[in-house]
């Protein structure tokens, strides 16, 4: 597993990575809600070029042998000491801690930036397999929040579970 920086030239396999994702995503992901194109990646992909440059989102592939497996990115919503991460992977690879072992480094990159002393993970109580990456990278819960930021849609219970590691 390695981690890279998204690019514009990435825009055709990661619409075939979340294409074929589809059925496993749309049970905790809105944005995949109404599905997933060419001009959605495509925006996707301005937005994360943008992000890069303001220093606010950091969004990276996910890779195995070189083929895009999934994504990880930390959000800095404000220019406080918190950064958020989120993760999703293709359902031909998960249960292999290709999430675990992306999230832990960019933890160390987040951690790198100034003023970041705090990370978190949210995601809703029902997701089990999203809870154990900070469970296993040694995140604390600190919240159970209702109600949840997103819709609960799908397999959601609407109440979304917060974790945090302090630098």
């Amino acid at each position: 597993m390695k981690l890279r920086k998204l690019s514009d030239a990435d825009a055709e396999e990661l619409l075939r990575a979340v294409t074929e994702s589809l059925d496993h995503l749309r049970p905790w992901s809105p944005w995949v809600a109404d599905g997933y194109d060419a001009e959605t990646v495509a925006e996707f992909l301005r937005s994360a070029a943008q992000g890069w440059e303001r220093g606010t989102s950091f969004p990276h592939a996910i890779t195995v042998d070189g083929a895009i497996v999934g994504v990880v990115a930390a959000q800095r919503r404000d220019r406080g000491d918190l950064v958020e991460i989120g993760y999703w992977i293709h359902p031909g690879h998960t249960g292999r801690g290709h999430v675990t072992a992306a999230t832990r480094e960019l933890v160390e990159f987040v951690f790198g930036l100034d003023g970041v002393r705090r990370v978190q993970i949210w995601h809703d109580e029902a997701n089990v397999a999203s809870s154990g990456v900070p469970r296993r990278l040694g995140f604390a819960e600190i919240d159970r929040r209702t109600p949840p930021r997103e819709p609960a849609i799908g397999n959601r219970v609407g109440v979304d579970v917060v974790w945090e590691l302090r630098r």
